[in-house]
């Protein structure tokens, strides 16, 4: 754990990453877009309105535009991945 790799009490670093997460989504709502080095970028995207199916009736179902957010790893990232 965090807390105790670095020697923090485990409530100040429940507060401290809630924090830097809580700080992400505002970028993301606001910019639409963050890029951290080495690590990747998260970015929002519009997904377009849609027919879907219910897999029991197989009806047709319509499905809103919504956005959602992908991830794009970086070299660092995706290097550390093939490590494994």
């Amino acid at each position: 754990l965090l807390s105790d790799k670095y020697g923090v009490p485990k409530g100040v670093t429940l507060k401290v990453v809630q924090g830097v997460l809580d700080y992400v989504i505002e970028i993301l709502i606001k910019d639409k877009r963050l890029e951290l080095r080495n690590f990747g970028v998260f970015e929002v995207k519009t997904r377009k309105p849609r027919i879907g199916r219910n897999p029991k009736t197989r009806e047709a179902v319509p499905i809103p535009e919504r956005r959602v957010v992908k991830f794009k790893p970086g070299k660092m990232f995706k290097d550390r991945m093939k490590e494994l």
